[in-house]
């Protein structure tokens, strides 16, 4: 089955839009990538959305107006993923859609909100749209994040050792080899709001790590930076920009004013790689396999080396054959097939829901158009196999 995973992630910069061939074999799912394109947000549709997001106040008109336009550029990606990565032969969209709001209170969720109303996808593609896939997960006691712990756990079940994976978005996550999966933190989100902020929206991120290269670490701040409670609540939980967004950096850098720009970019840097390793140790694992927008910047990857230390290897999923750009996008591919075969697309220990749960909300295709072949008397797969390859063997 060709199935089309779009992702927009906390840095709201981008749709990816990633094709995959997925089979069920057995207990294995083999997933061949038939590749990603990536569209930036329109600078219009970004402004509002970045001005709408928490801590801001909006209006119900502006979160419907952003649903709309966000769906509608959700379903340009995946019209052109469909032409030119399926030769039009897709016959399911998964869409993660844009979080706009993650509701933590005391540790527990309580609710989450993705938007990009799926129903612009379903016309534009004439295809079945898998969607909202955090809520079940919450609404079974669970966090609603990692979700890609699942695919995780598939796709490096069997490697020596404790593999963790890592991606590193606006924000970083973790799954851990027995399950255990939690936000450790910020990965690039207050670095691009310090950038986007100390040249006035001319810039949106550090660029391959220029800024921070430049900059040395103040240790004064970054012990401040430490000092987020977040970091010592016990796994599962989960954060976003509800909590790392630019008020509380401009809080955080009081009494620090004389920083220069590429020392604060330095220093914030170099607390997502003291986090993530934090994390990493704390689960116990034999080594990392990173993926997602801050494996493109070697000033981050080298600080996180330093702070694993040698005997800890940093490797990207790209080397395991799953590319790093485009992993999270593959993973709700995955979550959308699953969920079409009827097949939990969660695992308890990694959100710590009371049970698994198949994930989202389906909007039909076009009139008349059959539902995609669905393997008969489907059975959960506990191997993901990429491209003929699992993990394990590479």
């Amino acid at each position: 089955m060709r199935v089309i995973g779009l992702m927009s992630g906390t840095s709201y910069d981008a749709i990816d839009a990633a094709a995959a061939d997925l089979t069920l074999d057995g207990d294995r799912l083999v997933l061949t990538p038939l590749g990603l394109i990536t569209r930036g947000y329109d600078e219009g549709l970004r402004a509002a959305l970045g001005a709408a997001l928490p801590p801001a106040a909006t209006t119900l008109a502006e979160v419907c107006r952003l649903d709309t336009d966000i769906g509608r550029a959700f379903a340009a990606a995946a019209v052109e993923a469909d032409r030119e990565l399926c030769d039009g032969r897709a016959e399911l969209v998964a869409s993660h859609g844009q979080t706009v709001y993650h509701w933590v209170e005391g540790g527990q969720v309580h609710g989450t909100l993705q938007i990009g109303q799926p129903a612009w996808i379903a016309e534009a593609t004439g295809l079945p749209v898998v969607s909202d896939f955090r809520p079940r997960d919450i609404a079974a006691g669970g966090q609603g994040a990692p979700l890609v712990s699942l695919v995780d756990r598939m796709w490096l079940r069997g490697r020596p050792g404790s593999p963790a994976a890592l991606n590193l978005g606006g924000i970083a996550n973790i799954t851990a080899a027995d399950g255990t999966a939690f936000d450790t933190g910020p990965a690039n989100a207050l670095v691009d709001a310090a950038v986007h902020e100390a040249t006035a929206g001319r810039l949106a991120y550090d660029l391959d790590g220029e800024l921070a290269a430049q900059g040395r670490v103040d240790e004064g701040l970054l012990a401040r930076l430490l000092d987020e409670p977040y970091y010592a609540l016990r796994a599962p939980k989960t954060t976003g920009k509800e909590l790392f967004h630019l008020p509380y950096l401009r809080t955080a850098l009081k009494g620090y004013e004389a920083l220069s720009t590429e020392d604060v970019v330095a220093t914030l840097t170099r607390l997502t790689a003291r986090t993530v390793a934090d994390a990493v140790r704390s689960v116990g694992a034999s080594e990392v396999i990173a993926s997602g927008g801050g494996t493109l910047n070697p000033v981050l990857m080298r600080f996180l080396r330093a702070e694993l230390g040698e005997g800890l290897p940093l490797r990207t999923s790209g080397e395991l054959g799953l590319p790093s750009a485009a992993k999270e996008a593959y993973a709700f591919a995955v979550l959308g097939f699953l969920t079409l075969h009827g097949l939990p697309g969660t695992v308890p220990a990694s959100t710590g829901a009371r049970h698994a749960s198949v994930l989202g909300s389906i909007t039909p295709g076009r009139c008349g158009t059959q539902w995609p072949r669905v393997t008969e008397e489907a059975h959960g797969p506990v191997r993901l196999v990429v491209n003929g390859h699992e993990a394990a063997g590479r």
